[in-house]
């Protein structure tokens, strides 16, 4: 009996910590969706930075194309114009919201690494919306905390997105929730990671744990949070939508 545990415990642990860019249970099912409804659709551009990514080391790192899709209908939805993206790797994330806000729109784009940004910069150039970026080599909190500095900037952003150091999510949050406009949107990636959320602790992979035991406990605040609105959602890693609500606003 404790062989067959130990071998269940190998097994579980071996299916989280295989490089997946989805959770659903058939590759063959995601390979569909990809195949059907995002690759027919994805901007040429887009294409061209997810394969100049895919060679990179930590190409896994990329958001997912099939959220791609649901962050491009978001934007439009909620009119964006003034957006912020914590974490931005080679960019993929960062192009669809430049191909997706108004000529005159601005995303305030913030990361420490500007080497993988440059990757993705060429393919930006020739899409023709870099005058769209502001791009800050920066660590996210002290920006983030400069910007607030200047009360202008509350409640002047339509939409942000989060792909960075998953320990500093629920400090990303609090500040942009003071940023965001009541309406706005804020969007969380990997916040399912790898499924290994819903494992108990003895069967999360050890070098999944420590972003593992943030996971839980920002997504336990998330849904605590009287200030949002959310639907966490199993595309990509999971991400988590929250809207501002107007009644955080009246208190």
């Amino acid at each position: 009996m404790e062989e067959a545990f130990k071998a269940m415990e190998e097994a579980a642990a071996k299916k989280v910590s295989e490089p997946s860019k989805g959770l659903l249970q058939s590759n063959e099912l995601y390979e569909y969706i990809l195949k059907t409804s995002i690759y027919p659709r994805e901007p040429e551009a887009l294409k061209e930075i997810r394969d100049a990514t895919a060679s990179h080391p930590w190409g896994l790192m990329a958001t997912a194309p099939d959220q791609g899709p649901l962050m491009a209908l978001l934007l439009n939805l909620i009119n964006a114009k003034k957006t912020i993206e914590i974490g931005v790797f080679t960019g993929y994330s960062l192009l669809l919201t430049a191909l997706n806000i108004p000529d005159d729109g601005k995303i305030t784009a913030i990361d420490m690494n500007r080497e993988s940004y440059e990757i993705g910069l060429p393919i930006i150039r020739k899409a023709g919306v870099e005058h769209k970026i502001d791009f800050i080599e920066s660590p996210a909190l002290p920006f983030l905390d400069k910007l607030l500095e200047n009360t202008d900037n509350e409640g002047s952003f339509d939409f942000a997105y989060v792909d960075a150091d998953k320990a500093n999510y629920w400090n990303y949050h609090e500040r942009l929730v003071k940023l965001v406009r009541v309406g706005g949107l804020i969007l969380y990636d990997n916040t399912l990671w790898g499924g290994s959320v819903a494992l108990p602790e003895p069967l999360v992979p050890k070098e999944r744990k420590f972003v593992w035991s943030h996971t839980i406990e920002l997504n336990k605040s998330l849904a605590a949070d009287p200030r949002i609105h959310l639907s966490h959602i199993p595309l990509g890693d999971g991400v988590t939508v929250c809207r501002l609500d107007l009644c955080f606003w009246l208190v």
